[in-house]
């Protein structure tokens, strides 16, 4: 396994990468209305990476035909905008990835539109105290598999699960490099992190099963059983310090901040 250690000029330009895409993902939240067309959000999110001098990341990945990945309800990730209308009730996963000065970030939030049930609620945060947790773990002299237990215990004593043929990953001048990062528990704790590595975290929780399918257009993956799925997403540097988290948005709430969520979800 071959893990790149970024440099503090690399994690300076990530730092910008991740804070373009921290504010589009803020800009989409704030935008994102029921009668929306998923391919109206994919729209905002090219023209506000571009308009941040950034490229969008994902056409870059088997062109994949889109700038954001939007995946609804059930849909767990690699959801491909287009015509479906947005409605009262959703959970709308918004993942995006931009490339700065040939660095990426990436990062993912989920937003629930209007009305939303009690079970839809609780997943929601969950999932986003599951990030924070996850970041939390994320500490150097660690090992790689503490930000998985971390995550996956908490999911499972909450009664959901955690879906385990996906996973986080590191990110610098590819968007997938070494190594994995898994959201449950594992038998091993893995290699020790080190300053300079950067990951991102990105726990996709199920309300039901952890198992997942992918539908006929070879992208979209959906839950096995068709129960509603919730995912948050950082881009986040291993320091001397602890974790940094590289896509923060300039303004708004961020998503995920461990000592935030600690004090919110109980």
């Amino acid at each position: 396994m071959s893990i790149s250690i970024k440099s503090p000029r690399e994690i300076e330009i990530m730092r910008e990468a991740g804070r373009i895409v921290g504010n589009t993902l803020q800009a989409l939240r704030e935008a994102v209305e029921p009668g929306m067309t998923t391919r109206d959000l994919d729209r905002l999110a090219e023209e506000s990476i571009i308009r941040q001098g950034a490229e969008p990341a994902f056409p870059h990945i088997n062109d994949f035909p889109g700038t954001l990945c939007i995946s609804v309800n059930e849909e767990v990730v690699h959801g491909i905008p287009g015509k479906r209308r947005i409605q009262d009730g959703d959970l709308v996963k918004l993942d995006a990835g931009a490339i700065f000065h040939g660095y990426h970030g990436d990062a993912a939030i989920t937003v629930g539109l209007g009305t939303l049930s009690d079970t839809a609620r609780k997943l929601l945060d969950v999932t986003e105290r599951a990030l924070a947790l996850g970041i939390g773990a994320t500490q150097p002299g660690a090992h790689l598999n503490d930000i998985g237990a971390a995550i996956g215990d908490y999911v499972e004593s909450q009664g959901f699960s955690s879906v385990r043929q996906y996973a986080g990953h590191g990110v610098g001048r590819q968007l997938h490099e070494e190594p994995s990062v898994a959201h449950y528990r594992q038998s091993v704790r893995g290699i020790r992190l080190r300053p300079g590595m950067v990951l991102t975290i990105e726990p996709m929780i199920n309300e039901g099963t952890w198992d997942t399918v992918t539908l006929s257009d070879g992208w979209t993956v959906i839950t096995k059983d068709r129960k509603l799925s919730a995912q948050f997403e950082h881009t986040v540097a291993v320091t001397d310090r602890g974790p940094e988290i590289l896509t923060l948005p300039e303004h708004g709430e961020p998503w995920g901040v461990p000592f935030r969520m600690a004090d919110r979800v109980q």
